[in-house]
């Protein structure tokens, strides 16, 4: 194994362990070559920044059945590539990642290692409904328990994170808390999230990250 591949074994290792300073340098390793990579296909600075955002947090939710034998990089490039079609679908244009695994186009090239074959998959108008409802519905349904418990610092720290982008340490320098406490947050949510999403007996290529735990 490389000294990258370790490094990234451990960065991951430590993500899961809640430390928010991982979660920091998680996002300072990647964000440059994933920003670039969607930059170059949307044209759109804003835009782009927020389909990594969107990564990132995508790879926050399937982060409990990542398998740390596949390269980090890939998986990312791999949801950055899902997410990029989507943004693109809402905006009525057609992807400009190579629909073929066979495909040699110059995009598709662009792609790191497995995450090539992911700019093939192409989710069904259907599957996108069942889970833009599904995360609706479990977003909406945690943000009314911490209301009724009146979790205001909680809601106010998603808040800052998934709306308005903030890294750890930022926010908790904003809610005058700790950044433990930031990530403790983040995960208790995220968890949450997954567990709402799995009660709804969803079919299984639905939200497929989230089965098999």
């Amino acid at each position: 194994m490389s000294p990258a591949a370790e490094s990234d074994i451990l960065l991951v290792s430590r993500v899961r362990q809640g430390e928010g300073d991982a979660w920091s340098q998680l996002i300072a390793r990647f964000q440059g070559r994933l920003l670039a990579f969607v930059e170059s296909r949307i044209g759109n600075r804003a835009a782009a920044e927020d389909v990594v955002q969107e990564t990132f947090i995508g790879f926050l939710t399937s982060l409990p059945n990542f398998d740390e034998q596949r390269p980090l990089e890939s998986y990312l490039f791999s949801i950055a590539a899902h997410k990029l079609t989507d943004h693109l679908r809402r905006e009525g244009r057609r992807p400009t990642l190579p629909l073929s695994s066979n495909s040699s186009s110059q995009g598709d090239r662009d792609l790191p290692g497995a995450a090539r074959a992911a700019s093939s998959i192409m989710r069904s108008g259907e599957r996108k409904g069942l889970e833009s409802d599904a995360l609706a519905g479990a977003v909406g349904e945690q943000i009314e328990r911490w209301k009724k418990r009146g979790d205001w610092t909680k809601l106010k720290c998603i808040e800052l994170l998934f709306v308005r982008g903030m890294v750890n340490k930022h926010a908790a320098l904003q809610l005058e808390i700790s950044e433990q406490a930031v990530a403790n947050y983040k995960f208790d949510f995220l968890a949450r999230l997954r567990t709402t999403i799995r009660s709804q007996g969803l079919p299984e290529d639905v939200f497929p990250n989230l089965t098999g735990e």
